[in-house]
């Protein structure tokens, strides 16, 4: 059984920053991608920052140059470092990871989500 869970988000005032963290955890065998979406209200869930493999990354125009994600000391975690919000970032933001498990299936897995707050 595999688990992504995330942590981090909150409210901060517009120019605060915030960081959020995500790790998988159970039988993994290996993790193809991994990073984070988001969805606001009334909107789809777009892509914000994923490691697409190979060590690239792959962000949002909206959020090149204030996003930074990054990988933790073990492969199965990541982070994103938030600088720079604005009130238009404000969504839940969801830790995404494409895995084979050790059973052999490759799936998407999301993590429960994390409301970012910011006020103008």
């Amino acid at each position: 059984q595999v688990q992504l869970v995330e942590s981090g988000g909150g409210s901060v005032q517009a120019g605060g920053s915030l960081r959020l963290s995500c790790a998988a955890s159970g039988s993994i065998l290996s993790i193809n991608v991994m990073g984070w979406y988001r969805q606001a209200p009334g909107k789809q869930r777009e892509l914000v920052a994923m490691f697409t493999g190979g060590g690239r990354t792959n962000y949002a125009d909206s959020v090149k140059g204030r996003f930074t994600i990054s990988r933790g000391n073990a492969v199965n975690s990541v982070f994103l470092q938030m600088n720079g919000l604005k009130p238009e970032d404000t969504a839940v933001y969801y830790c995404n990871a494409n895995i084979r498990a050790t059973g052999g299936n490759v799936l998407d897995y999301w993590a429960q989500g994390t409301q970012v707050t910011v006020s103008s």
